[in-house]
C-alpha cells in the first residue's frame, strides 16, 4: 500500500526522544535513575514464582490488591489511587479525560521531557516557565497565569534534582481556591521517597483537585515491571480509569509490587538511606574536582558541564553510560547522572577527570 493511501496521523505527533536510548550499552549505566542496587528480595521471588495461571489469564481490571496495598501506605481510601503502566501511564489519561484540544498545559521549564511531548501528542497548546532552581511562589503564579487547562509541578525535580518549597506548594492552593475553575494540578513525586525517606505523608489532601503521582520504577526498583500510581480525590480516580480502561498492569506486576509494598519496605527504606548518603559523598567528589552540581532531593545529581555531547561520548568510550542534556532553559549542557553503588560511582568519577566543568 502506498503512503498516500495510508490515514494521516495527528500533525502534532511528537518524537518520543525522551526515550531515545543514548548509544550502544555501557559497562556501567548510571543514564535512566532506576535502582541499581537490585530488585527488593520479596518482589523478586514473586516474579520467579509467578504460577502459569498467572501469566495465562488477564490480571483483575482494575489492580484491587494494590490499590489498597497503596491505599494502606498513604493513608487513603482505595477509590482516591489510581494505577497505570508506569506513572506515564496514569498521566496520559489524565489528559485525556480533562482536557480538550487547544487547552493549555504549563509546566516549570526544564522537567520530565516527556511532558510536552505529551501536550503535543494530545493537540494541548505546551506553555513552559522557565525555572532553572526549585519552583516558589512566582513560578505558581506563572503557570496558573497562562490560563491552563493542567499545571504540572515535579517535586524532587527531573532533571535537576531540586525540590518544591513550602511556599511554592502554599500557593498551588491559595490558586487552586481562588480559582473560579481551577485547572487539574498533577503534582509529579516520582522521586519522593529520596526526599521524604519513604513518609507516608502526602503535600495534598484528597479534597484539593491535586493528581499525585508517583512511581514504584525509582526506589522500590521494579522499573522493568512498569508499576505506577496515582492519589487523587474519588471523581478525578473514575475519570482517569474510564480513559485509561481496565488491566493497565499486569498480573506478574501487580503481584511483585504488592510483595514489595508489604514485605521489603524495610529493604526499601535502606537504599533509600544509603542513596542518599552516596548523593552527598559523590556531590563532594564532584566539587573537589571543579564541578558544581545541583542541590538534589532525586536519586540522581545534574552537573552542568562545558559541552554535554562531547562529555557523555567521552564518558562512553570509557564505559560509563549518563544522560546528557543540551542547552537546559537558564542551565545550558549538563550530564544527569543516577547514584548507584559506590564502585559504579568511582568509575564514573575517574572517566569524568578528562571533562571540562
Amino acid at each position: 500500500m502506498s503512503a498516500q493511501r495510508l490515514p494521516a496521523p495527528r500533525p502534532s505527533l511528537a518524537p518520543l526522544a525522551a526515550y531515545a536510548p543514548g548509544g550502544a550499552p555501557c559497562a556501567i549505566d548510571l543514564s535512566d535513575n532506576t535502582n541499581l542496587f537490585g530488585a527488593p528480595p520479596a518482589a523478586a521471588l514473586a516474579v520467579r514464582g509467578a504460577v502459569d495461571a498467572l501469566v495465562t489469564r488477564y490480571p483483575t481490571p482494575f489492580t484491587d490488591e494494590l490499590r489498597a496495598a497503596l491505599a494502606a501506605l498513604h493513608g487513603v481510601a482505595p477509590e482516591c489511587v489510581v494505577t497505570g503502566c508506569g506513572s506515564d501511564g496514569v498521566l496520559e489519561p489524565a489528559l485525556r479525560a480533562f482536557t480538550l484540544p487547544g487547552d493549555r498545559l504549563t509546566w516549570h521549564d526544564p522537567t520530565f521531557s516527556m511532558v510536552p511531548a505529551l501536550a503535543r501528542v494530545h493537540a494541548l497548546e505546551p506553555v513552559p516557565v522557565t525555572c532553572p532552581g526549585a519552583p516558589v511562589a512566582a513560578t505558581i503564579d506563572a503557570l496558573f497565569d497562562a490560563s491552563p487547562a493542567v499545571v504540572y509541578v515535579c517535586s524532587p525535580n527531573n532533571p535537576t534534582g531540586a525540590r518544591a518549597g513550602a511556599d511554592a506548594l502554599d500557593r498551588v492552593r491559595r490558586r487552586v481556591r481562588d480559582a473560579a475553575r481551577p485547572p487539574l494540578v498533577v503534582f509529579d513525586q516520582a522521586y519522593a521517597e529520596f526526599d521524604e525517606g519513604d513518609s507516608p505523608e502526602r503535600c495534598f489532601t484528597v479534597d484539593e483537585p491535586v493528581l499525585v503521582t508517583r512511581t514504584l520504577s525509582k526506589a522500590y526498583g521494579l522499573a522493568g515491571l512498569r508499576v505506577g500510581y496515582a492519589i487523587a480525590p474519588p471523581a478525578i480516580v473514575a475519570a482517569i480509569e474510564k480513559a485509561r480502561g481496565p488491566y493497565a498492569v499486569g498480573a506478574v506486576a501487580e503481584r511483585a509490587a504488592v510483595a514489595a509494598l508489604t514485605r521489603d519496605r524495610a529493604w526499601v527504606r535502606a537504599r533509600i538511606a544509603e542513596v542518599v548518603a552516596l548523593r552527598a559523598r559523590f556531590a563532594d567528589a564532584l566539587r573537589a574536582r571543579g564541578f558544581v552540581p545541583h542541590a538534589s532531593a532525586a536519586n540522581f545529581v545534574l552537573v552542568p558541564v562545558a559541552d554535554a555531547a562531547a562529555a557523555d561520548a567521552a564518558l562512553r568510550a570509557r564505559g560509563v553510560g549518563v544522560r546528557a542534556f543540551a542547552g537546559l532553559a537558564g542551565i545550558g549542557d549538563a550530564l544527569r547522572i543516577t547514584i548507584g553503588p559506590w564502585p559504579m560511582l568511582e568509575r564514573c568519577l575517574a572517566a569524568l577527570d578528562g571533562v571540562t566543568p
